[in-house]
């Protein structure tokens, strides 16, 4: 399991913050109230994309171009944030980008990628078909594939995982999405590193339950993918080294519904005002479902909004909801 030391998280964090400053953590009265606890947001929809994963793409990238020097370009397989991350940390070096997408994905998100310079085509019915179609590329173009999960991702985002736990360190407990496992994997580093005892736990979607039945059956265990809301966190089969990490290191994993994410989506915008994509509604909306708790219940409790980018079609049909 990857466990990387304080050092080698403050210097993946210096490459971050040469591109970006580190982003706030609140605790906001509404919520608080809402939530029966002391709750701490993460606001990672406040990177320059609005979402966790540039920390990752950058670190990768530069580790990447120190190992290959002469590397003409990359390749990745994305839903939209990791995909905004790899062609963001790319044009900074000057690199070609190739971003393949299943079909059917966000207009928006599509839109950022091809903003920042990448080229963007679309293949699959879903992420899985997506990402082997990908790797089918890379192997018959000889281009370089940016996994969804790496050590050097992972070390980029426990930078934001570092910021909040230095800030807030006597968090009894984390709720932390699982999409592909490498947040929850920079959390889990994070803590470690600074010698914490901050209880985690993941969460994902009821519509694509890969990881929870994973964690509860000890093993890898496949499910299928349906969620329309949270697809950050549309994962059909688990990343083997993040799962490692989480049967080890997580307490728990939550699964919360397309309607749960649609009410903590509401939330947030009424309570604090700030944009929450499904993944990134995500916490809360676990927060929401285990308030009673006595694990959660009058405690302090951090919740990462890992990303903002969500539709304005979508969103204003979820803020038409009940």
């Amino acid at each position: 399991m990857y466990l990387p030391t304080l050092a080698q998280l403050d210097a993946a964090a210096a490459i971050v913050y040469q591109a970006m400053p580190p982003t706030p953590q609140y605790a906001w009265p509404l919520l608080n109230q809402a939530l029966g606890a002391e709750a701490w947001i993460k606001h990672e929809n406040h990177t320059p994309l609005g979402a966790f994963k540039v920390r990752g793409g950058l670190v990768y990238m530069d580790a990447l171009l120190k190992r290959q020097p002469a590397l003409g370009g990359v390749l990745a397989a994305t839903r939209g944030n990791h995909g905004q991350s790899v062609a963001f940390a790319a044009r900074r070096h000057g690199l070609q980008v190739k971003i393949f997408v299943p079909h059917g994905n966000s207009v928006e998100k599509n839109a950022a990628m091809r903003g920042l310079g990448a080229q963007l085509i679309e293949a699959g019915a879903d992420f899985q078909a997506c990402r082997e179609h990908a790797q089918q590329v890379a192997e018959r173009e000889g281009l370089h594939m940016v996994p969804s999960w790496h050590e050097d991702l992972v070390a980029g985002v426990a930078s934001g995982y570092l910021e909040l736990l230095r800030a807030q360190p006597d968090l009894d407990l984390l709720l932390v999405p699982i999409g592909q496992g490498s947040g929850i994997c920079g959390a889990i580093a994070a803590r470690h590193a600074l010698g914490l005892r901050t209880k985690i736990i993941g969460v994902v979607s009821s519509h694509a339950p890969a990881y929870q039945l994973s964690f509860r059956a000890g093993r890898s265990v496949a499910a299928p993918v349906s969620t329309v809301l949270a697809d950050g966190l549309a994962c059909r089969q688990p990343d083997p080294a993040s799962l490692d990490a989480i049967l080890e290191c997580v307490d728990e994993v939550l699964a919360v519904t397309d309607d749960e994410v649609a009410h903590a989506m509401r939330l947030y915008y009424r309570a604090t005002h700030n944009l929450a994509e499904g993944a990134g509604a995500a916490p809360l909306a676990a927060a929401l479902q285990i308030r009673e708790r006595a694990i959660f219940k009058g405690r302090k409790v951090g919740l990462p909004l890992t990303g903002g980018n969500v539709d304005a079609d979508l969103f204003r049909h979820i803020l038409q909801g009940p």
